[in-house]
C-alpha cells in the first residue's frame, strides 16, 4: 500500500489482524458502476464482489456480496437469513449504519457486525474483490482470509 493512500477502516481492520490482502486502485479511471470497476482492473467480473445491505421484516440488518455482473435473488437471500422478504436499505441510511457511502461500502470494518452472505460462487476463485471501504479502492484477499475479518455464510444468493 503506497503512502500516499489513505487507510480505510476496511484495511485497518484487516492490517490489525495480519491478514493477507492487496489493494488495488482505480480511482483515475472514474468507474462508478461494478462492471466498471472490473473493467477498469482488467479482472473477471465474475471475482469482483459488490456489498449490498439489506433490512429484513424483522428490522435487521444483512449484509450480501455477489459478483458485480449478478444481481441479488432478495427471496433466496430472504430465505438464507431466516426472514420472510428483505429489501434494500435507502442510500441515506447507509453511511449512519455502516459508516460506508455508497460505492465504497467494504464488508470488512462496518460499525457493527451484520449477518453477512456470500454468493457461493466465491468459492471457484483462489480471491476475490471487494470495496475496500471507499470508492476507488477494492481489496482483494481469499475466503480463509477474509474468515478470520468477519464472519460469513456462503449460500447461493443471485438470480
Amino acid at each position: 500500500m503506497k503512502k500516499a493512500e489513505e487507510k480505510t477502516n476496511a484495511i485497518r481492520l484487516l492490517e490489525q489482524k495480519k491478514i493477507r490482502f492487496t489493494t488495488h486502485n482505480y480511482v483515475q479511471s472514474g468507474a462508478v458502476g461494478g462492471m466498471d470497476v472490473a473493467c477498469a482492473l482488467d479482472e473477471n467480473p465474475d471475482m469482483v464482489f459488490k456489498t449490498l445491505v439489506t433490512v429484513g421484516k424483522s428490522d435487521k440488518n444483512y449484509v450480501f456480496l455477489v459478483p458485480v455482473n449478478k444481481e441479488l435473488d432478495l427471496k433466496k437471500a430472504a430465505a438464507a437469513v431466516g426472514e420472510k422478504n428483505i429489501a434494500m436499505i435507502k442510500s441515506k441510511d447507509l453511511l449512519p449504519l455502516t459508516g460506508y457511502v455508497h460505492g465504497g461500502c467494504s464488508p470488512v470494518g462496518m460499525k457493527k457486525n451484520f449477518v453477512t452472505v456470500i454468493d457461493s460462487s466465491a468459492k471457484e476463485f483462489e480471491t476475490i474483490m471487494f470495496s475496500g471501504g471507499k470508492i476507488g479502492f477494492q481489496i482483494e484477499t481469499g475466503l480463509e482470509e477474509l474468515r478470520k475479518a468477519i464472519a460469513f455464510r456462503l449460500e447461493e444468493i443471485c438470480k
